[in-house]
C-alpha cells in the first residue's frame, strides 16, 4: 500500500514516527509530504524529517492511506488548500485516514467528521464534537476508514488499528 504521512514543523515526534515506521516495517511505502520536496522539519523534540514530496503533487488516487501526526503541526496542516482537498478526497475513496492527538484539527478543517465516531487528545474535544462527531475517551476509534486515537501512549494501540484497517482493504482489493 502506498501512504502519504504528513509532515509540517512541531509535529509530536513519536505521533509522526512511530506509525510511519511501523508502516514501512510491515512493507508498505510510506512518503513523507511536507511543503516543499526535500525540506526538514523538526518535530516538538527535536527529531527531523525530510519530506519527499510537496503537497501540490498530492493525489488521492496516488495513496492508499493517509498519516496525520499530532503535536502542533496539525494547526500549519489545515492551512493548506492541497492538505485538505487530498484528504477529503481520501475520504470520498473510502482510503485509510490515522489521525492522532491534535491531528482532528485537519480532519475538521476538511470537513469529514460530520456523523464520524472518534477520538483525539482530550483537549480539542468540543472542536471534535463541534464539527459534529461523537467522541469517546479510548486509546483508538476505528469508524470505517478512520482510525483515530489520542495520545502517545496509545501509539501500539494506534499501530495494530491501522495495521488492521489496512490488512481489510487489501483483502477487499484482492
Amino acid at each position: 500500500m502506498n501512504v502519504a504521512s504528513l509532515i509540517y514543523d512541531d509535529f509530536e515526534d513519536l505521533e509522526f514516527w512511530y506509525p510511519t515506521l511501523r508502516l514501512r516495517e510491515a512493507g508498505h511505502t510510506v512518503d513523507i509530504v511536507g511543503e516543499r520536496e526535500g525540506m526538514t522539519y523538526h518535530g516538538k523534540y527535536g527529531v527531523p524529517a525530510v519530506s519527499d514530496h510537496p503537497f501540490d503533487i498530492l493525489r488521492p488516487e496516488a495513496y492508499d492511506v493517509v498519516l496525520v501526526p499530532g503535536g502542533w503541526a496539525p494547526d500549519k496542516l489545515r492551512r493548506f488548500d492541497a492538505v485538505l482537498d487530498f484528504v477529503r478526497g481520501m475520504n470520498e475513496r473510502d482510503a485509510v485516514i490515522g489521525e492522532i492527538c491534535h491531528a482532528g484539527w485537519v480532519l475538521i478543517s476538511a470537513g469529514i467528521l460530520g456523523g464520524r465516531t472518534v477520538t483525539s487528545t482530550p483537549g480539542i474535544r468540543d472542536d471534535m464534537e463541534n464539527a459534529g462527531a461523537t467522541w469517546i475517551d479510548e486509546p483508538v476509534v476505528t469508524d470505517g476508514n478512520l482510525v483515530s486515537s489520542r495520545r502517545p501512549p496509545d501509539l501500539p494501540d494506534y499501530a495494530r488499528a491501522l495495521l488492521t484497517a489496512i490488512a481489510a482493504r487489501e483483502q477487499s482489493a484482492s
